[in-house]
């Protein structure tokens, strides 16, 4: 069952448009995967001089990690912010995400959790060819 833009903003600590995940594809207890347009969008708020840095991906990851949490109850019941505490192993094949036409793809699957922190594997996919990969940390409040 996919889900999409509306449920992901209610489910995420972003609103308006942060929230750069337009449908959540499939999930289960270990992965997620979400698509995404918006790095296609003139007016990104995270692009620079009009252009989206591939390094931007990560906040794209992150907020499928967040997805996950909400969705697979790792983090609790309550939402729970988090804060990308580390990044490791992270490559990127191109400059930039707004010369992609196609949708993004996005992976990411827990690779372990305790109560005040999770360690997620990505990756980050255009017409199935890797645009951004890596592993994070994220700390998660309270």
């Amino acid at each position: 069952m996919e889900i999409g833009r509306s449920e992901i903003e209610d489910l995420i600590p972003h609103a308006g448009a942060m929230v750069l995940l337009d449908t959540v594809v499939s999930w289960d207890a270990s992965q997620i995967t979400c698509r995404a347009v918006s790095h296609r969008n003139t007016d990104h708020p995270l692009a620079v001089g009009g252009a989206l840095p591939t390094l931007c991906g990560l906040e794209y990851a992150a907020q499928a990690m967040a997805l996950h949490g909400r969705l697979s109850g790792a983090v609790g019941t309550r939402p729970r912010k988090g804060y990308v505490a580390s990044v490791r192993n992270l490559v990127w094949h191109t400059e930039r995400l707004d010369t992609l036409l196609s949708p993004l793809l996005i992976e990411a699957e827990l690779i372990a959790q305790d109560g005040g922190a999770v360690i997620y594997r990505f990756a980050v996919t255009a017409e199935g060819v890797e645009v951004l990969t890596g592993r994070a940390t994220v700390l998660l409040e309270g």
